[in-house]
This record gives C-alpha cells, structure tokens and sequence, in this order.
C-alpha cells in the first residue's frame, strides 16, 4: 500500500508550523509530507519594515527551509494557483511556469495573504508594497535614490517631491514601516550638506478615524505623538483619490508632489481561495474550530486565509491574521492531520490573544503583553525580546541580534544595492495576483480539458 500524501501549501508561520510537527511527530513510514511555496525559506514578516530601512539584512529574516538535517519534507518550487476538492488535486504553476497537477490525500491549506487593494487610478502602477522580502529591499534602495536624486537636482520643485514619501495604512505595518524609514532617513539626510532636512516630509495616512486601533485609546495616541515629534504627518479619515508618478491625490483634496507612495492598507486572503467555490467569511475560508473544510474529508485551512473561530474570545469570533494565532494553528492542525491518519478525535483550535508589540525604531515602541501597556524603553525590549524569540532558526537570531547591535553601535548605512536597478516593482509587479484559475478552469484541467492560460 502507498504511503498516504499529505500536501501543505504555503510557507508562511502556518505552513512552516504545521511542516516542522509532522516532521517531528510522524514517523517516516507513516505518511508523505510535501510543502508547495515559491520559495524556499520561511519570512519573517513582522521585521520586514527593519529590513527596508536597513536595521536588518535582508538575509537575517529569510529562514532557510533546508536547514535542518532532519528535514525529509519534498518541497515542490511555485505556487498552488487552484485546487480541485472533489478529485483531491492541486494545480501547481512551478518558478519556471510549468503547470504541475499534484494529487494529494490530506491538503493543508495555508497560502497566507496578498496586499488588499482598491479600484484607485494608478495605485498599481505608482504604488511600492511592503508584503515580500524583494519589495522591501527595493523600497530601501528607493528611499535613498531619491536622495540622491535630491542632492543632484537644481530643480527646487524636483527636489521637494523627491524629499516627499506618502505611507498609506494606519496598522502595524504602515506605521512601523513609516517610523523606520523616517528614521532612515532622518540619519541619511546628514550626509548631503545640499540638501535642507526641513524639505523631507513624511505622510502616514488611513481611512480609519484611529492609528492602530486595536492597541487601544492610550497606546494608540502615544504611538501618534512618537510619529508626531519625528515630523511625521499623520492625517486619520483620509485615503488616496488617485496616484501618479509624480504626484499623489487625497481623497481631502490635498495634492502632495512625490515620488514615492508605499501602501500597506491590509490583507485579503489569496486568490487560491476563490478556486475552491466553497463557502467564506468576508473572503476568507470557512472551517470549524478544528480547522476541517466543512463537508469535505482531509482538507484543512488555517492563518491569514481562514476565518477560525475564536473560541478563547468566543460570540462568533474569529481570529485575526496574525503571526502569533498562525504559528499556533499549524501545529494544531498538524496534530489534527495526525489524528485523523491515526483514527484519534481532533482537537478544536484555542490561544488567547498574548497582546501586542510596534516596534518604532530606536528606543521608541509601544507594546502590550498580556494587557500591559508599556512605552519608551521597556516596550522596545519587550517588542525585540518577543520578536527574537518567534525566530524559528538559532542562526536566524545570531543574525538578527547582529544585526542589532551593530546598528547600535555603528549606526545606519546607506548604500544602495541597485540589485534591481531599472526594473518595474510596482503593486502590480510582485504578487502575481492573475495566476490563479478560476473553478472552472480547475475542473477543466483535472478532467483533462484544455485550460486558457491564467
């Protein structure tokens, strides 16, 4: 008899957790374990903003896969752009676009989140993102291209809009990777003795009428009066009309002349969700307190694409798509999958919320562990302190705490790697949000029908 095939797409927190238990608790006889993801470490996504604006290298946040000697997981190299439920099969578009069909007997879907976007003209276009290891190290050589540009131009109009950067999106993200990059360039702006430090202006904006809400009323302003006193404009209720690539439009009517326009306004599950036709919860899959895809045998959905419900918080809660709810959900349904390949009862799917961490750069921060507020100091060892720990890789955290404290010491560098000089790297660019197949294209190329190209 074969081996039963367990397929796990995606290599985020989940993906990675739910791989490491199998590994760790399944003999190898048991079962067949493959991992689907483009590529072959695990990111670190929280750090992201630290790797943009140089604190951390891009190295440090990339957790090798293949690490381990124990490692015995078959990795296929690409992304799962449609599943087929009913005949227990994921298409597969490899890193060289080759369409693979792979068969499984259990699925464990975890493909994360892409970057939620709206119907604005030219945000695709004109804006970067802040979701992939590629776009961050391109944001930061960007960042300081404009300084450079800046100090080169004689055009006072030219070098105003260079000295602008427009953030868009008053979460954890936006506000972290607006922090960060001001203080980059706060400390840059030293080295070019033309260029006056009052021209470089910084913009976070959100729709929602509170910078990150869920820290609550306190921690919240005194996040906002941090980016205050940097010089950080924030303007809460407002969003984008319209971007081009010299300019960019407020829905308030303001029109700030930049050059670059970073959005990071939320997650939406991936795309692969939409070739299941099963049903969700505000795009993401529904599943029961196990984690199982209601009336279908050996499929499992966790993380940022399935609403779990919560039951530690409970009246029809569902968990947000953080990494701290992922990484415990994988082992979760690992220890589900297991369960069901054994004929054991599965376990239904409880964490409480352990709090909250916003690292701001320096020795700002706000954070609140386990309902604690903290701020200055403590709160940026409690954020880095937690953060270091969630690596999974010693070597991982020899690196980043390098990294650290040679920032400490030596202070910010500036170097542009120009690694991907003149290349489009855009919204547009990076998630490749078109690949995937519509249900009926599923059901077309597993029937052994002809399928249009994606």
């Amino acid at each position: 008899m074969t081996r039963p095939r367990i397929l796990v797409v995606g290599a985020g927190f989940a993906g990675v957790a739910c791989v490491r238990r199998l590994e760790r608790k399944l003999a190898p006889t048991e079962a067949d374990v493959t991992l689907v993801t483009p590529q072959s470490y695990q990111l670190y996504l929280p750090l992201l903003p630290q790797v943009a604006s140089g604190v951390l290298t891009p190295q440090s946040i990339a957790l090798s896969l293949r690490r381990s000697k124990k490692y015995r997981t078959r990795i296929i190299p690409g992304g799962a752009i449609g599943v087929d439920l009913k005949s227990k099969v994921c298409v597969v578009q490899t890193i060289n676009d080759k369409i693979v069909d792979e068969p499984y007997d259990y699925i464990v879907l975890a493909p994360g989140s892409v970057t939620r976007t709206f119907d604005i003209p030219g945000l695709t276009e004109h804006a970067f993102g802040m979701k992939t290891l590629a776009e961050a190290a391109y944001v930061r050589d960007h960042v300081i291209a404009q300084l450079d540009l800046a100090d080169a131009s004689d055009d006072p109009a030219e070098r105003a809009a260079r000295l602008q950067f427009v953030v868009v999106g008053g979460g954890y993200a936006g506000t972290e990777t607006a922090a960060c990059l001001q203080r980059l360039t706060h400390a840059a702006v030293q080295r070019y003795p033309r260029l006056d430090p009052g021209l470089i202006k910084w913009h976070l904006i959100d729709i929602a009428p509170k910078l990150m809400p869920e820290l609550g009323e306190k921690l919240g302003r005194s996040a906002q009066e941090i980016l205050g006193r940097r010089g950080i404009q924030v303007s809460l209720g407002v969003s984008i009309d319209k971007a081009g690539a010299e300019e960019v439009t407020f829905t308030d009517g303001r029109v700030v002349p930049t050059h670059t326009l970073i959005w990071t306004a939320g997650v939406v599950a991936s795309p692969l969700i939409g070739t299941l036709g099963a049903e969700t919860v505000r795009g993401r899959l529904a599943v029961t307190p196990e984690m199982c895809l209601p009336g279908h045998d050996g499929v499992f959905a966790l993380g940022d694409s399935a609403a779990v419900p919560d039951l530690a918080k409970g009246d029809g809660a569902v968990c947000p798509p953080t990494a701290q709810h992922a990484m415990r959900q994988g082992k979760s349904v690992a220890d589900n999958v297991i369960a069901t390949l054994r004929g054991t009862p599965m376990q239904p799917y409880v964490h409480r919320d352990l709090g909250l961490v916003v690292d701001l750069g320096g020795k700002d921060a706000v954070s609140k562990p386990l309902g604690i507020e903290l701020r200055g100091v403590p709160a940026q060892a409690v954020a880095r302190g937690y953060h270091w720990s969630a690596l999974r890789t010693n070597v991982a955290k020899a690196r980043v705490m390098t990294n650290w404290l040679l920032n400490a010491v030596a202070g910010d560098d500036f170097v542009r790697t120009g690694f991907q000089a003149r290349k489009p790297a855009r919204l547009k660019d990076f998630e490749f949000t078109d690949a995937y197949l519509t249900p009926e294209q599923v059901r077309a190329r597993v029937e052994g029908g002809t399928v249009d190209s994606p």
